[in-house]
């Protein structure tokens, strides 16, 4: 088969990244890869220009009748099966409202139109390139979240994100069920541990690197931690349970202080008794890529296809 390759591409709010990944072993081609800053309050055309350059600087690393499709890790909301932007009134990309964005890519970086572009939210693609190409792997029921600006999430069988019936939340989305004062989005990101720092000390950092780098002689950021840790534990507990989760996928962010908080929290499910496998994402920003270049190879889409107008 000369067709072997797709493009992985993600998303973010102020750049976007591009990579080619051999859709037979799920193995990135390094040196493809492609990042380009983009202005979300820009004009459609000044960002769709930018995500063709890099999109276009990724394919140079292939010929054109190997490529298979272009896989998407968009943000929401957007019409996931049809590929049209509906961000609207969320602090980016509001010009894009609209359009069709498989169509105005393919017109700059000249594809052929019927070149599937294929899209979905940027914690599916994150769980799919991790059960693809990580450690997970090797499990049938992994759960993956993101800790990050948000909390993402998603819930997964042998690679395949389910996201309705009584064994998942709606959609997969945890970061909209009620925790504590608020819900648990609220309690799981950047912000909370910028806002309880605060709360508790008076000091403002920007980030969670920053409280991170305090703990060693600051016992409020080690309390903070492993604050953390605890109540993470506490909420994921039932939805792990329910799921008979083997593998729990932790990546975004605040990931890379997992020995801060993972004490905490692993002595939280031992004490329920519950065995779940704690993995630290090592593919991190590259698995958003590694999935969404996913959604190009056939067999895997026909599983998704039936998924992506429901997320």
């Amino acid at each position: 088969m000369n067709e072997k390759y797709a493009i992985g591409v993600d998303v973010g709010g102020s750049h976007i990244s591009s990579v080619l990944v051999d859709v037979s072993s799920g193995n990135i081609i390094t040196e493809s890869l492609s990042e380009v800053k983009v202005d979300n309050q820009a004009s459609a055309n000044e960002i769709l220009d930018n995500w063709a350059a890099a999109i276009a600087q990724t394919m140079l690393f292939t010929d054109r009748e190997k490529l298979i499709g272009i896989g998407v890790a968009m943000p929401g909301p957007f019409d996931y099966k049809n590929g049209v932007a509906l961000l609207k009134n969320v602090a980016k990309y509001d010009s894009l409202y609209g359009m069709n964005i498989g169509d105005e890519l393919k017109k700059r970086l000249e594809l052929p139109a019927e070149m599937p572009f294929r899209y979905s939210n940027d914690a599916l693609s994150f769980a799919i390139g991790e059960c693809w190409g990580g450690e997970a792997s090797k499990y049938k029921n992994v759960v993956a979240i993101t800790l990050g600006t948000g909390f993402g999430s998603a819930f997964l069988t042998t690679g395949v994100p389910v996201i309705e019936g009584e064994r998942v939340p709606e959609k997969g989305y945890v970061y909209n069920i009620p925790y504590k004062n608020g819900i648990a989005d609220d309690c799981f990101s950047t912000r909370w541990f910028v806002g309880e720092y605060k709360r508790r000390t008076g000091k403002v950092f920007a980030g969670v690197k920053e409280i991170a780098d305090c703990v060693n002689e600051d016992e409020d950021a080690k309390l903070l931690f492993e604050d953390f840790g605890h109540n993470l534990a506490i909420f994921l507990l039932p939805l792990l349970t329910t799921f008979d989760a083997e593998c729990l996928v932790v990546g975004g962010n605040i990931s890379g202080a997992y020995s801060l908080f993972g004490n905490a929290f692993q002595d939280v499910l031992e004490r329920e008794k519950l065995t779940v496998k704690v993995v630290i994402s090592e593919l991190m920003e590259s698995a958003a890529m590694v999935g969404s270049a996913r959604l190009c190879d056939k067999d895997f889409w026909t599983k998704m296809e039936p998924l992506v107008a429901k997320i």
